[in-house]
């Protein structure tokens, strides 16, 4: 057991960033809801409490009972963390007359305890309506800002610290070395969490685990199935039998591409073309839900089948990472709306008795990929975009058809293409094209054309989770433009889309 940082959690926005922030030090963290504050955690070295959407003026707010940690272990409150500890323990927290959101500068603090080492003024990311207008008894103010006496405090006596603004957050210029101080300083962990650790005990773990069984994991060509693939095979070989469905909805030639590179890696795998079944399960349907829960059906249907043909299998193999676990749970005790579904979440059905192993469901995406480079896995694999599992199917707008994939698929061929020949494709975090359900007038030669219009999509993004749509060089999208015109026959008009997420999603459907 590797010695562990605690995240309560209570709701925030950045609660799954602390956690990167921590890992990037090699220290190992864990994200727990914050009504679970006291229960047993094996080598836990220090506790974090996170900011929250609640106000702690409220009486619904989550109020836990903190005596089960503060004293005995490090402790740091972050934004509504700061705020529940001084109001807990006799300060006074009052909604502010200057609120602050956004940048702002600590004009003066210590240089002890998780602020030594900071230069002053430094910006920080503040995001909050309240703020603490009054300390408790035994606590001391330790930074400030132009609109905030106390921005930061300490326990008298105590590794006990709150802070009203954001460490985690990149505007924050320090915010790390904060982090920093509190995780190896003031909680002494020494940073023994590294790739090279995790492979090798996820490996002895596996063997144990899974014993004499066989497992059957579905491939997607992903990163995030391809690492779990590849630590199951060290750890048990060719009893991984990988099955990789091609559902009629990849890009250009990816079916046969994905099967090659996996083959090299020495992988178990079987191919198989379902395209048929998925374009005829699709047929009439145009709702995007209807779609994806059409796809969803018929990848279980194939996938039992083809499982049902692999002897003495008793685990299902699953490409499941951290924040599908967190966001599983409601951390403020509220259910999530479904914004939309994915085609292979939900678990299989009864029918299908396999055990479930998901070897990276403590990694965020970005420890995936390090996890990867620690196997020496293809460079170009990992550094692969996400894809929708269903595909070209939701970049379809409107029923999808055979000819539709056909001409969509050509047109994401030659965009996709472009960014890696123009040194784009990794500055870039997810690209694509969408087929839109609208013709257009054109002129092709001295011809009308009455054809499909396009829309190229692409975002940076650290998770997913926001987006912003990237600037690509306009001589860039000029040529795209003109070669998906030209070489794609049912095309006459491409556009770029230029909306962030939120409001919109980075897929269309």
């Amino acid at each position: 057991m590797h010695q562990t940082i605690l995240i309560y959690d209570f709701g925030s926005q950045y609660t799954q960033l602390i956690a990167r922030r921590i890992r990037e030090m090699n220290v190992y963290c864990e994200i727990h809801p914050w009504n679970s504050i006291g229960e047993e955690t094996p080598n836990c070295m220090g506790v974090i409490l996170s900011g929250s959407p609640f106000s702690v003026r409220d009486e619904s707010s989550p109020k836990p009972n903190l005596s089960a940690i503060k004293t005995k272990l490090p402790l740091l409150g972050i934004c509504y963390g700061a705020q529940l500890l001084a109001q807990t323990y006799g300060g006074e927290v009052k909604a502010s007359n200057t609120r602050e959101y956004g940048r702002a500068m600590l004009e003066v603090g210590s240089d002890n305890g998780i602020l030594s080492g900071l230069n002053y003024p430094t910006q920080v990311w503040m995001s909050h309506g309240d703020s603490i207008s009054q300390l408790p008894p035994n606590a001391k103010g330790i930074c400030s800002t132009e609109a905030v006496v106390y921005a930061g405090f300490q326990f008298e006596g105590e590794q006990t610290y709150g802070v009203q603004f954001h460490p985690e957050v990149y505007h924050s210029t320090d915010g790390m070395q904060v982090l920093k101080n509190f995780v190896l300083t003031c909680c002494g962990c020494v940073g023994d969490w590294s790739p090279g650790v995790f492979v090798e005990e996820s490996v002895a773990d596996l063997k144990a685990k899974i014993g004499n069984d066989s497992v059957i994991l579905g491939l997607s060509g992903g990163v995030d199935s391809s690492v779990a693939a590849m630590l199951l095979h060290k750890a048990i070989g060719d009893r991984l039998h990988c099955i990789f469905v091609d559902n009629g909805l990849l890009r250009k030639d990816e079916f046969q591409q994905v099967l090659d590179s996996y083959q090299h890696m020495g992988l178990n795998i079987k191919g198989v073309d379902a395209s048929e079944r998925f374009y005829d399960a699709l047929t009439g349907k145009s709702d995007p839900e209807a779609k994806r829960k059409a796809i969803g059906k018929v990848f279980i249907e194939v996938f039992d089948e083809e499982s049902s043909k692999v002897e003495h299998a008793a685990w299902l193999g699953q490409g499941t990472i951290y924040p599908d676990v967190i966001e599983s749970i409601s951390a403020t005790g509220g259910p999530s709306q479904t914004i939309k579904s994915h085609h292979n979440v939900g678990g299989l059905p009864d029918y299908m008795k396999l055990k479930v192993v998901e070897p990276l469901r403590a990694l965020f995406k970005d420890e995936v990929r390090r996890i990867g480079r620690a196997m020496d896995m293809d460079p170009a694999l990992l550094e692969r975009h996400p894809f929708p599992g269903p595909g070209l199917g939701i970049r379809i707008l409107g029923e999808v058809t055979p000819e539709k994939v056909r001409i969509l698929q050509e047109a994401d061929h030659i965009f996709v293409q472009g960014l890696k020949d123009h040194g784009l494709y990794n500055t870039v975090w997810q690209a694509g094209v969408i087929l839109l359900p609208v013709q257009s007038v054109g002129v092709m030669g001295d011809e009308r054309t009455y054809e499909n219009a396009v829309a190229l999509r692409a975002v940076t993004s650290t998770d997913g989770m926001t987006a912003d749509w990237c600037h690509l060089p306009y001589e860039f999208l000029a040529e795209i433009s003109n070669k998906i015109i030209n070489q794609v026959k049912g095309i006459n008009r491409v556009t770029y889309d230029i909306s962030s997420k939120p409001p919109a999603t980075i897929e269309w459907e």
